[in-house]
């Protein structure tokens, strides 16, 4: 159960990440209530995960999440460049993450 949560903290980050996009772009409340919620929750599933995950491998996955949904959603959502060099360096941080829970 806690690498279900650490992978919804995960989610979520991108989420809050998304949401400093949209109070950047827009400044209402909804703006601002999208980033905390997704902050917020976040956190929440990152501290429950961290009860049987180890500190340094839960932040190193949530991170690893983060970053790569980050980047994904930048280039599928937000026309960010899509190019060759930037994809392998995001498969690299997955294939960290992964190598993370294979030995956790």
């Amino acid at each position: 159960m806690s690498w279900l949560y650490l992978i919804l903290a995960g989610g979520f980050e991108v989420v809050g990440v998304s949401g400093i996009n949209k109070v950047n772009r827009e400044r209402n409340w909804q703006a601002f209530l999208y980033l905390l919620g997704g902050f917020g929750l976040s956190f929440l599933f990152l501290s429950l995960a961290m009860n049987s995950i180890p500190m340094g491998t839960a932040y190193a996955v949530w991170t690893g999440i983060g970053t790569v949904g980050s980047a994904l959603v930048g280039m599928l959502i937000y026309g960010e460049p899509r190019s060759v060099l930037r994809i392998v360096f995001i498969a690299m941080v997955l294939s960290a993450a992964v190598g993370l829970k294979l030995i956790s």
